[in-house]
């Protein structure tokens, strides 16, 4: 079934699709369909964002060191970003899910940024890459001019504060490795030596790392 403002979306984003039915796919989370929903969308359109941004830093940063360019590239790819651009196109008025007060507070942050990645990789199946790389690089235009900017990611943000109060590094703690090995999900959890666990879950561990750091960080009012 497509969504009455699937339209409106479509004006958001500035493409219109053919298969409407993959556009709808993208934004319908797992407790809405448990079937036909976003996490294969989200796997496809997490790859092509990371080439896309690759790609476009190799070129404006063509002297610096591989090292540079990697924290770069973590700071324009992780699902903070993904959900700053999720919000610019107010993707929370379109995700579909199967209950809404139950996942409210997730809408605002992972859900948002998943949906984003998602609605990428339906951009790639229907458009191309061509068309799909310029939807990212106007979406992450200001992020990337930004990235000239010293870069500190959420995991080094937050290494720093704990060494700084507690002289003591964070705790990770891999909860669960789930799913295919062509579509892995891993949950983290990452405390600090006076808080409990919290947890995130990523398509990779590292990713998973990054988004719980990045998700302690905001419980601590240090973004």
């Amino acid at each position: 079934m497509i969504i009455s403002n699937i339209t409106k979306l479509q004006k958001n984003l500035k493409i219109n699709f053919k298969n409407k039915d993959l556009l709808n796919q993208a934004i319908t989370h797992k407790s809405y369909d448990p079937k036909k929903n976003y996490e294969k969308l989200e796997f496809l359109g997490d790859r092509v964002l990371g080439l896309t941004i690759c790609n476009k830093l190799i070129e404006l940063n063509s002297s610096e060191n591989v090292g540079i360019l990697d924290k770069k590239l973590a700071s324009l790819v992780n699902k903070k970003i993904c959900f700053l651009v999720g919000k610019k196109l107010n993707l929370e008025q379109f995700i579909l899910v199967g209950n809404k007060s139950s996942v409210k507070n997730k809408i605002e942050t992972k859900i948002i940024s998943d949906c984003c990645e998602a609605i990428i990789g339906a951009i790639y199946l229907e458009k191309g890459l061509n068309i799909s790389r310029k939807f990212i690089l106007n979406m992450w235009k200001e992020f990337i001019d930004d990235s000239n900017m010293i870069i500190v990611d959420s995991k080094t943000k937050l290494q720093e504060y704990s060494l700084k109060n507690f002289k003591t590094l964070p705790i990770y703690k891999l909860i669960s490795n789930t799913g295919p090995r062509h579509l892995p999900k891993f949950k983290i959890g990452v405390k600090l030596k006076n808080s409990k666990f919290t947890f995130a879950e990523g398509s990779s561990k590292k990713d998973a790392e990054q988004t719980a750091a990045f998700e302690l960080l905001k419980k601590i009012n240090l973004p």
